[in-house]
């Protein structure tokens, strides 16, 4: 392992080939540490299916390769464009994807077996006209919002009680004239989305009518050319978002100072060179807590919380503001996505563009 910075602690990593393309992975939220499993959006190239498959982590020894086994697969219509976990109110695990042609399917899974209890669906057509984007989902599995390029702001409301059904209602309509790539939930009532150059919405349901705030990007190298691919807002700091897009672009958009971006990685304001472990597409951020549980006397309130990215060119990495990055892995393909373990966040897992998963144990 080479890194830009130093890892705190030793680094363990195991490469799983797939039989499939893996555009997505995502942790599970376990009942117990016994049960671990994972979520993927895999598409298979010979027969151009999609399917979103739950797939059980078993490891016999702490020196021996994981196993992962299907335990369900269900077809899309369509490649999955986003893939997110949340719980339902039955505190069962929620499974939502959003596809190519604009279906978008929620599936409750059975947190023991792993297996898919029950789907719900919207065909394509209804909320956008084409692709969907992104989805995020509410932590408590209650609603999802849902946008895409057509400029399109959809809120999907999910029933419960014994009463599951979907049903929506249009948030914002941009006609084609803005279009929206990433979102993420801040609270029940708040989310943020991007696009474009670099652009930044907040959106508050209470405040009906379009953005509460909007931030305008057009700092990164003179240009509007560049793309918001993945937002991340911390629980105990909904005022910050951190997005992460073109050129090895890693930023935080501040609500209480909204006029200048805080740059993590790429090219700052004037084409200064900020840090940056890549020079390609972010394709994902998450904050790290397990770094902010390492350097929990070192980051300031006012300074952005440590942010793990990965990348077009390989790369996935920790990023921190004013420091050099940690890289934690040089592939010779893209990672398309990862995912932190929310109850042991030294554990990451990330899908590699040739056909294999990585899982990754900083402890």
């Amino acid at each position: 392992m080479e890194s830009n910075g130093t890892p705190p602690q030793p680094l363990h990593v195991h490469t799983l080939p797939q039989p499939n393309y893996v555009d997505f992975v995502r942790w599970i939220p376990p009942l117990s540490p016994f049960h671990r499993f994972i979520a993927t959006a895999a598409f298979d190239s010979d027969s151009t299916t999609s399917t979103v498959q739950i797939h059980a982590l078993t490891q016999t020894q702490s020196n021996n390769p994981p196993n992962l086994t299907v335990q369900s697969s269900i077809p899309t219509p369509s490649r999955i464009t986003s893939l997110k976990l949340s719980t339902t109110l039955h505190n069962k695990p929620l499974i939502a994807a959003s596809t190519l042609t604009g279906s978008l399917h929620f599936l409750i899974t059975d947190p023991v077996h792993g297996r898919v209890e029950s789907e719900l669906s919207l065909p394509e057509g209804g909320l956008h006209v084409g692709s969907i984007s992104c989805i995020d989902v509410v932590e408590s599995g209650s609603e999802a919002v849902t946008v895409g390029e057509d400029g399109r702001v959809n809120l999907v409301s999910i029933g419960s009680g014994g009463n599951e059904r979907l049903s929506y209602r249009r948030v914002f309509d941009g006609n084609g004239l803005v279009g929206y790539t990433a979102a993420k939930w801040a609270s029940p009532t708040e989310f943020a989305t991007g696009g474009l150059g670099f652009g930044l919405q907040w959106w508050d349901l209470r405040k009906p009518g379009g953005p509460a705030s909007q931030f305008k990007g057009n700092w990164a190298r003179g240009t509007t050319s560049g793309i918001v691919h993945s937002i991340d807002i911390h629980p105990s700091r909904k005022h910050t978002c951190v997005a992460g897009g073109s050129s090895g672009t890693v930023f935080a958009w501040d609500l209480r100072w909204q006029q200048q971006p805080i740059i993590l990685s790429g090219v700052a304001i004037g084409e200064v060179p900020a840090n940056s472990p890549c020079e390609s597409e972010v394709w994902e951020v998450q904050y790290d807590n397990y770094m902010h549980s390492m350097n929990i006397g070192n980051i300031s309130s006012s300074r952005v919380l440590p942010v793990m990215i990965c990348s077009e060119d390989g790369i996935l990495a920790v990023v921190q503001q004013g420091e050099e990055p940690i890289e934690l892995l040089a592939e010779p393909c893209a990672i398309n996505s990862f995912d932190i373990d929310r109850q042991n966040p030294s554990d990451v897992i990330c899908s590699l563009e040739w056909e294999s998963i990585a899982i990754l144990s900083r402890a």
